[in-house]
């Protein structure tokens, strides 16, 4: 009986379906939402697959071959009787790519291959992966499906040598019934996965190429008549109150006629009670399928229903029964939730309310097994997710795994389900070709019923830069009809007709219910809001803030206008996740790979390093800004003297009672008084005033003063602990001026003969040293050059002008060409990487008291220096060193010529010796911030080592800048160093590299660990921007020549007496 389905590997070569896009697959069972057959009721409730009788995985070891070419498989390959001894082993689900096989290839447009579609290359790797099972004896029977969840790019199914069937698709599930090929005992099943095809060419989506079966595997069995498929739609009804379920149940039957009587039994429970439905009923199947397809309509309205929300995301399980005569047949279970999606009036209304979105792009990616990612990984994102007030993702570019929409839906995460479809590299041409129709339809439609019972998503999406054609009408169309609950999405309907260029926000009504363009400026954004369209779409951005590396600028300007105008409604930063994969070097260490790394050509190099947290699921300090942008509580103040504030709720759905409102005061960043503000709860979109009743201790007039309130967790919540952080606001109090800093040392405590009042010990040309209260100063060749207290050197390299920093990805990607148009390109066409400092001028005065003066003696030194690069003169650095009994007054003239547009950075580096690593400041922080990214880091006194201060960007770059600073400290173990007070606030670098390592470096085990902490005082450094794929840094936050002059004071920090702490 077996031999009338051989087919052999010869007719599969001569066929070559890889490079036949209209064929999308053969012998595929239709698609269908994603549940599995149970043997009882309270089984299906329990909603876990693994404890289903009725499915066995295949999930583990499989033998694996690796051909270089489908035309090297061998009919041995697929068959049941061959051995596969010799054979490796890999794991399954996982990219043979991250398993030691072939290897991973990164490209963001073009294609890996210069061919054009459909044809792809002749070594083309093709993975044989083999495994034998046995069927449990309870199956026997019964008829018994393969579901393969995902392999990349296109595949066959062999079942004990015969041919079953061919599925395209990564990124969706297919399943096949593979009864007729399966024999009593021990049966061999052969997967054969071919890397390129004519699929690759709609699955360009600016990640890693992979291969492999990276989703799980498993066989799972119904009797001759099963569930083929449920769907749920469940909608709040007109009052709000009540919902209003309406299911259908479409009954299979293997072969023959269905049993008559045939039944379909149903219970609604509330997700988290199985004891008692709140609404059941019971229907008789139609044994005609012509009369209604073996389907069963369920619908029934129920009071008083809980809506699903991001917020409050409740959860129904509608338990699905069939029945054959009186005998039970299968059980299974689908979650829903009642929950409503329209548009209309330039908003997107979930539940009724114009919910804004705050939401970021999410690709499957794993740092070790690439794009298998496990419950366990998809469990961080959601709770970081959740944690950091994310309240929707885009599943960028492709449907996910179901465990994640699951994930979704259980915690209240918005989704916009993407369909597997980029054709970036022919971005005109597939969109219209109708060879590639059929595939366009299918991926859109087979997405949409296996998705279509999930609550939390509100938005199919066509896919992603693939222009615009008939093709995604074709889709949309189809779409529209079997599920108008919810909403279209694409950005492609809103470009030019031909071409990526300009949006459109006219354009794609056909398509797209979402006006949602991707990296639009401000300027636009706003010009849009102002205007009197009578567009009836909401404005929702696919994608901005392109958070590649040190990225994230000007975030507050995009949430400003967001809140400020109707129609704008937030949208999804790009993206989560840097997609590096973890490597180690020759010496152990490790470190994130990227384009080019595997010897992949062509590639992208770093462009797939544009996360919100690094590849280890590390939060970026721009999480913070996010976070603090999209916290759902804001503070404003009314009166703060008064202590008189409004406290605001910003959710549409829920009060704030989950919330504890803690408040305290604090003098130049120390916490003087603290309390709570019991029993909140302010409505949804409410407001509500409070007073705080604060007497802060007696201050000077030159103190800052702060108010701040932290809103946290009062109990512990499925993605946070009790006390988490939500939301904070900080607000000045009266009486604030400059900061009062903390006193300079007094020197005859520490024990040194050092006269009170400054002196000059020695003078030359360009040579002069100084003694006074703060130490023995040196100055060669016009620069301070050594400070040295005691017997401790407090500096190693001379405080010299710095108008350089090592680039961010947005000033500019180093490992590109055709950056001269950024930023970067002038810095390097310059050389201003590489500036030298030649004195100009040098002068030493020894200053007398005024008469009838109090003032001490001290002594001034000037000097002025001119800085040359490559190209010549970049400008002039004056600096003029007060010397007096309090300490050091330095004054900084930087005068920046126009050899370059703008400027890096102001301001100036040294180095101190090794043992320093202790840091304080009183600033912003804890995290680094950028003048362009600081509305997440509050004032406030912080401590850490040098290392501590560092992030490791993937790609190096500037990083660790604090802003808004009043004083800094670096200091040893026993607490002797440095003290940096600003009259005014500047910014400070600390770092145990320079800013020439980072440049140099190409990934993070590149980076040197110096034993000096080299140090950066800046009057100002280029906000950060988005310029690697979106606008530049804002003019207002850009250096542009001219003078900067700036003041900082130095002091020496004395050794912490131990004996008298």
């Amino acid at each position: 009986m077996l031999k009338e389905f051989i087919m052999s590997i010869t007719s599969i070569i001569a066929r070559r379906e890889w490079e036949k896009p209209e064929i999308v697959s053969r012998n595929r069972l239709e698609a269908r939402s994603s549940f599995v057959p149970f043997s009882d009721a309270k089984s299906a409730f329990g909603y876990d697959r693994s404890r289903s009788d009725r499915v066995l995985s295949l999930n583990g070891s499989w033998s694996f071959a690796l051909r270089p070419r489908p035309e090297e498989l061998r009919e041995s390959d697929v068959g049941s009787h061959s051995s596969d001894d010799s054979w490796d082993t890999i794991s399954v689900p996982g990219n043979w790519t991250m398993q030691g096989f072939d290897r991973p290839h990164y490209t963001n447009v073009i294609m890996p291959f210069p061919d054009k579609p459909p044809v792809v290359p002749e070594e083309n790797p093709t993975g044989v992966y083999r495994r034998t099972f046995t069927v449990p004896s309870g199956w026997a029977g019964r008829r018994i499906v393969l579901h393969v969840g995902g392999a990349e790019s296109v595949y066959y199914v062999f079942v004990n040598g015969g041919e079953v069937a061919y599925a395209t698709d990564s990124r969706l599930p297919s399943e096949f019934d593979i009864t007729p090929y399966l024999v009593p005992g021990e049966n061999t099943v052969a997967i054969v996965v071919v890397r390129w095809s004519a699929s690759s060419f709609i699955e360009d989506q600016d990640h890693w190429w992979m291969a492999g079966i990276y989703r799980d595997v498993f066989l799972y069995c119904t009797e001759e008549v099963y569930l083929k498929d449920v769907a749920v739609t469940a909608t709040p009804c007109a009052n709000s109150v009540d919902g209003l379920l309406v299911g259908e149940v479409f009954v299979g039957v293997a072969t023959g006629d269905l049993p008559d009587p045939c039944s379909v039994e149903w219970s609604l429970f509330r997700a988290d009670n199985a004891a008692l439905p709140i609404s059941s009923g019971r229907a008789k199947v139609d044994p005609s399928y012509r009369a209604a397809g073996h389907r069963v309509v369920i619908e029934t309205e129920l009071p008083g229903v809980d809506l699903w929300s991001p917020e409050s995301p409740t959860l129904y399980t509608l338990v699905v029964a069939l029945h054959a005569g009186d005998r039970g047949v299968e059980w299974t279970a689908i979650r829903t939730g009642f929950r409503s999606v329209e548009v209309g009036g330039r908003e997107l209304r979930i539940n009724g309310k114009p919910v804004m979105i705050k939401g970021v792009n999410r690709h499957d990616h794993d740092e070790s097994t690439g794009k298998y990612v496990s419950r366990e990984r998809m469990l961080e994102d959601i709770r970081l997710l959740k944690q950091f007030n994310f309240n929707a993702v885009r599943t960028s570019h492709y449907p996910n795994d179901t465990e994640w929409y699951d994930l979704c839906d259980e915690y209240g995460i918005l989704l916009v389900d993407e369909a597997n479809i980029e054709a970036h590299h022919y971005y005109d041409q597939v969109c219209r070709s109708e060879s590639y129709a059929a595939a366009f339809l299918a991926r859109v439609s087979r997405m949409v019923v296996r998705d279509r019972n999930h609550p939390s998503i509100f938005a199919w999406s066509l896919g992603n830069e693939s222009g615009y054609g008939q093709n995604h009408d074709a889709a949309a169309g189809w779409t529209r009809r079997v599920d108008p609950s919810r909403v279209l999405h694409y950005e492609g309907a809103v470009r030019a007709v031909w071409g990526q260029g300009p949006s459109d926000f006219t354009r794609g009504h056909a398509a797209t219910d979402i006006i949602c363009p991707m990296y639009s400026p401000l300027d636009r954004i706003r010009a849009w809001a102002e205007s009197d369209t009578d567009d009836y779409r909401p404005f929702i951005l696919c994608e901005y803030s392109h958070a590649m590396g040190n990225s994230n600028g000007n975030l507050k300007e995009y949430w400003e206008l967001f809140e400020r105008y109707h129609g704008l409604q937030g949208g999804f930063i790009w993206d989560w996740v840097d997609q590096g994969l973890a490597r180690t070097d020759e010496n152990g260490v490790k470190y994130w790979a990227y384009g080019g790394d595997y010897g992949d050509e062509p590639n992208d190099a770093n462009f797939c390093i544009n996360g919100m947290v690094s590849p280890d699921r590390t939060p970026h300090p721009a999480m913070w800004e996010f976070k603090k942008l999209a916290q759902p509580v804001a503070v404003e103040a009314e009166d703060a003297a008064l202590g008189r504030f409004v406290v605001r709720n910003k959710q549409y759905f829920t009060d704030i009672a989950w919330l504890e409102c803690l408040w305290e005061v604090t003098v130049n960043g120390i916490a003087v008084e603290r309390g709570v503000i019991h029993d909140l709860r302010t409505g949804p979109r409410q407001s509500e005033r409070i007073t705080v009743q604060f007497e802060p201790a007696r201050v000077l007039a030159s103190d800052e003063l702060h108010i701040m309130f932290r809103f946290v967790t009062r109990d512990d919540l499925p993605w946070a602990d009790a006390g988490h952080i939500v939301a904070w606001e900080q607000f000045e109090l009266p009486s604030a001026g400059s900061a009062i800093q903390p006193p300079l040392p007094n020197p005859q405590r520490s024990g040194r003969p050092i006269a009170d009042e400054p002196r000059v010990t020695e003078s030359g040309e360009r040579h002069a040293i100084i003694e006074s209260s703060a130490g023995r100063f040196e100055f060669v060749d016009g620069a301070l050059s050594v400070w040295r207290v005691g017997n401790q050197d407090l500096i190693v390299q001379p405080i010299l002008p710095a108008v350089f920093r090592a680039p961010t990805d947005n000033d500019g990607v180093k490992l590109w060409t055709g950056q001269e148009q950024k930023a970067l390109g002038p810095w390097r066409d310059t050389g201003l990487d590489a500036t030298e400092l030649t004195s100009k001028a040098f002068e030493v005065s020894e200053l007398d008291p005024e008469p009838d003066s109090e003032a001490a003696a001290g002594v001034l030194v000037r000097a002025r220096h001119e800085i040359s690069c490559r190209s010549g003169v970049v400008g002039s650095f004056a600096v003029e060193y007060s010397f007096s009994r309090s300490g050091v007054h330095v004054r900084n003239t930087i005068d920046a010529a126009d050899v370059v547009p703008e400027y890096p950075r102001i301001g100036v580096t040294f180095a101190m010796p090794e043992g320093y690593e202790a840091v304080t400041w009183y600033g912003r922080g804890p995290h680094e911030s950028y003048i362009d990214r600081k509305a997440g880091a509050p004032f406030g006194v912080y401590t850490g080592s040098v290392d501590e201060l560092y992030f490791p960007y993937v790609m190096p770059q500037e990083n660790g800048n604090r802003t808004d600073v009043r004083w800094f400290t670096v200091a040893r173990d026993d607490g002797a160093g440095i003290t940096v007070r600003f009259p005014e606030p500047l910014q400070f670098t600390v770092a145990h590299h320079t800013a020439h390592d980072l440049y140099a470096a190409r990934h993070t085990n590149d980076v040197p660990r110096r034993p000096q902490t080299y140090i950066s005082i800046d009057y100002r450094q280029r906000g950060l921007g988005t310029a690697s794929c979106g606008p530049d840094t804002l003019e207002k936050y850009r250096i542009r020549p001219g003078r900067f002059v700036f003041v900082y004071e130095l002091g020496f920090k004395q050794q912490v007496n131990r004996r008298n702490e």
